[in-house]
This record gives C-alpha cells, structure tokens and sequence, in this order.
C-alpha cells in the first residue's frame, strides 16, 4: 500500500545515510505549519537528476512535500558551532532549517534536501525559524546565477510563500514569508566536526569523517593509512577551486563563517551576498561588516583561515605536520584556479599555456578604468569576431576600458589571439558562453525585481530574470 499516495517527492527512494550515524549529531524536530502555501518557484531543471520529469511532477505535489511537508520520514536540525566573524561561538545548528531527507540521484551521488524557513529547532535561539520571502527570492538567485557561470553551488529546488507577517531589523517589517528546499551534496559544515572538537569528542570525529571520506570523497581508497590526509588535502583543492570560482564570478559570499563552510567544497547559504559592479577588492557584501573581514578581495586569505581552524578537531586524527604542510600549497592551488576560471571566461582555456600575465594585466585594467566586470566579459563575448585577429585596434573598439587604461591590455589580448587560429573563435565563443552569464546579478536589479513582487505582488520580473538567467 502507498501510503504517499503519487506524489513523485514522496517516493523517492531516501537514504538515512546521516540519521543512521545516530542522534549525537542532530536532533529530530517537526516542520512549522503555515497558514497558506503558493509556490513562488520550482526548478524543474534539477528533476531529471532525480530520475523525474517535469510533466509527472505538479505544483500540488511541490507543495504537498516542501510546504505541508506531509510524509513520515524524520526531519533532523544538524548540530555545529563555528567561528563567526573570528571569534567562536557554541551556540548554533539549525536554527531555522533542517535536513528533509537524503537521495540518490540518476549519478550515484547522494544528495541532500535541506530547508530554510521551516520552524523553530532547539537551535533557533529565540528566533522565529522562518525565512522572508525577499531571502527566498535572493537566494533563488544567487544560486542560479552562479550555477550559470559554472561555479560548483547548491540550488534551490522550491520556494514556498507562506502567508505570516514576519518582523525583521533589515528589511521593511512586516514582512512576507517563505519556506525554501536546498538541493546540495551535504549540509555538514566545517563548523560540525569544531562542535565535536569543543565537546572533546575525538571518536565522533572520527566517525564522522569516515562517514564524510566514504560518501563523498569516493576517489580516495577507503583501504589507504593515508585516507585521512589525502581527504584534507583534497578538501583544500576544493576549496581553492571554489574561491577561485567566486572572484572569478565577482562573486562576494559576504559572511564566510565556518559554519557556512561546507566539508564537499560546494558553495551554499547565501544572505547578504553581492556580485561586485565593477572591480574592487574592498568591496563588501554585509551592512553589518564593518571591518570589511569579508570584502570581495579578501575571499582568498578567509577561505585558508577556516581551512587553518579546522585543522583543530582534524589534528585528533592527522598530524599536524601534515595538516600544515598540505595547507602551505593553498596559494599555490588558488593561484592556478583562478587564472584557469578567469581564462574560462575569456574563452581562452585550453587554447594557450601560460595565461597569468594576460589576467593579472585584465584585473589591473578592470581595476584602473572601473568599467562594469559583468560588462567587460559580456562586451567580450558578444564582439569578438575575426578581424579582431588582423587588427588591434578594432578589439572591443566600441568599450569605454580602452579610452586611457587599456592600450597595453589590448596588445596582450592581440597578442595571444595571435597563438590561436581565428578559426577556432566558435570554441572560443562558446567557452565564453557557458561561463559568463549576459544578465550580470547587481543589487538595482533585485530590489527592481523585489519591488514589483512586494509593491504589486507582481512575478513577472522575477521569472523573467530566472529564464534569463538560464539562457545560454
């Protein structure tokens, strides 16, 4: 007998992979229930990873499992602390989400389903455990944008309203509420195995680092002495991979607490979040960053401090010579990253073999002349054409950057050209298109997008944006 009835999210096939770890890492808890559920958002482009399609799957059936959260299966509020802002603190979890289930998608890989917005946990901390819609809608966003421009990120599956009034210090209360579904690999956290260490817990390290090498880390023999370290050092490939990703992306996380550290390397929980409108390392992300800890340019360093502070609960296992000397190698993997990311945006990867000079010399123009980033790559991608291999100065002719700081940028650009056939200039075309995105993210554009929804509950701009957004 199905008691799920045919709603295709209450069939699936979930694994407890992480309940069966058992309740020293979290804590069961029940969903809020709310007085009224529209779905604002579903994103179907993630179904066919769950072997669905979106004509067997209806909105009821969105609602039913992400909004009612009808079915019987355990929700679990995860338990870690982290260091917020550098200093620590003991007194988080999950405040206002929890983990819905875990399923194994048409690749083998598991996957988590994660709420934001879903009630109150022991962790809530006086809070409501809700989520605004305008978070919702952000968030949304983020994801997809970043997703777009090839950067390894978690993405929304669905985005309820659910009909409170919710009071907030940073937006224009009352406000709207939402219950949001994250699709990721894993909701554990850096801050998870700092919780276990604070506790004085080195056997649930343990386990769960074996729990985390055996699911996630596939690629490193479960039968190797060596599993331990060659997890941490490919958690820092990972990472420096996925920094890389972000500024090259002009992407500011805004608040890169531990907790928001994810042990797969995957990029995830966005709130205070911006892309950058033209380059500027300083450039923050957070009202509440006063110290500019974690501007734009700063990603980098942040990133290898958590990475440093999770050396701590890892020591009770590896050494810490070890530790330390596979962390020396993060600039290094960072370095190599971001120049291959930048190139990726260019269209060049692949094509020539030392590109450093040609994107330090980028960022120096971008910096200098202070022209849109996102319009720079765009005005890249949309112009290029043959004659730009004859004659310099027909390259980007019609761009502000070149008027005073982009005489030298451009012969470079000539210049490397120079070591590809104009022939190959589709492939260059299309590398550019899978990693830019022609509708840059800037601040003006959300809150047009929110305004209309909140002014006029108007979603036209929203799902315009979105389909824009995807557009390749």
């Amino acid at each position: 007998m199905n008691l799920n009835g045919d709603n295709p999210f209450l069939n699936l096939n979930y694994e407890p992979a992480l309940e069966n770890l058992g309740e020293d890492y979290y804590d069961q808890v029940l969903a809020a229930e709310f007085p009224q559920h529209i779905l604002r958002f579903r994103n179907d482009d993630l179904l066919p990873q769950l072997g669905l399609s979106s004509n067997g799957v209806d909105d009821v059936h969105f609602i039913e499992a992400f909004g009612k959260f009808q079915g019987i299966r355990p929700f679990l509020a995860l338990r870690y602390h982290g260091y917020q802002f550098g200093e620590y603190n003991p007194f988080l979890g999950d405040g206002r989400g929890f983990l819905y289930g875990q399923v194994r998608g048409v690749n083998g890989e598991l996957y988590d389903f994660g709420t934001k917005g879903s009630g109150q946990t022991p962790y809530s901390r006086g809070g409501d455990g809700r989520l605004t819609l305008k978070g919702g809608v952000r968030e949304v966003l983020a994801a997809e944008t970043l997703h777009r421009m090839g950067v390894k990120t978690s993405r929304c599956l669905s985005l309820v309203e659910t009909g409170e009034a919710l009071w907030r210090g940073d937006e224009p209360s009352p406000t709207r509420s939402s219950v949001m579904i994250r699709m990721s690999r894993s909701h554990i956290r850096f801050g998870t195995f700092e919780r276990l260490y604070y506790m004085k817990r080195p056997d649930l390290i343990k386990k769960l680092l074996d729990f985390v090498i055996d699911i996630y880390y596939p690629e490193i023999d479960s039968s190797s002495p060596d599993r331990y370290s060659l997890f941490y050092y490919e958690l820092i490939k990972r990472h420096a991979q996925l920094v890389a990703q972000w500024m090259a992306a002009g992407f500011c996380h805004g608040v890169l607490n531990t907790d928001n550290m994810s042990i797969t390397g995957e990029s995830f929980d966005y709130g205070p979040y911006a892309f950058i409108p033209t380059y500027d390392s300083a450039f923050t992300a957070a009202y509440f960053d006063y110290g500019k800890r974690y501007s734009y340019g700063n990603q980098p360093l942040i990133v290898r401090i958590n990475l440093e502070m999770l050396q701590l609960p890892l020591m009770t296992i590896i050494s810490p010579r070890i530790l330390e000397t596979a962390l020396n190698d993060f600039n290094d993997y960072y370095q190599t990253a971001y120049t291959q990311e930048m190139l990726k945006k260019m269209g060049l990867s692949g094509f020539i073999k030392e590109g450093k000079e040609l994107i330090d010399l980028t960022v120096d123009t971008l910096k200098k002349s202070q022209v849109g980033y996102h319009q720079f790559f765009v005005d890249l991608m949309t112009e290029i054409n043959q004659g730009w291999w004859q004659d310099e100065s027909t390259i980007l002719e019609n761009s502000n950057l070149l008027e005073i700081h982009g005489k030298n940028w451009r012969q470079l650009y000539f210049k490397t050209l120079s070591q590809i056939s104009p022939e190959q200039i589709d492939k260059i075309s299309e590398t550019m298109n899978q990693f830019n995105s022609k509708i840059p993210l800037l601040r003006p554009q959300i809150e047009s997008v929110w305004e209309a929804i909140a002014n006029e509950d108007d979603w036209q701009l929203f799902n315009e944006l979105v389909s824009q957004i995807k557009a390749k």
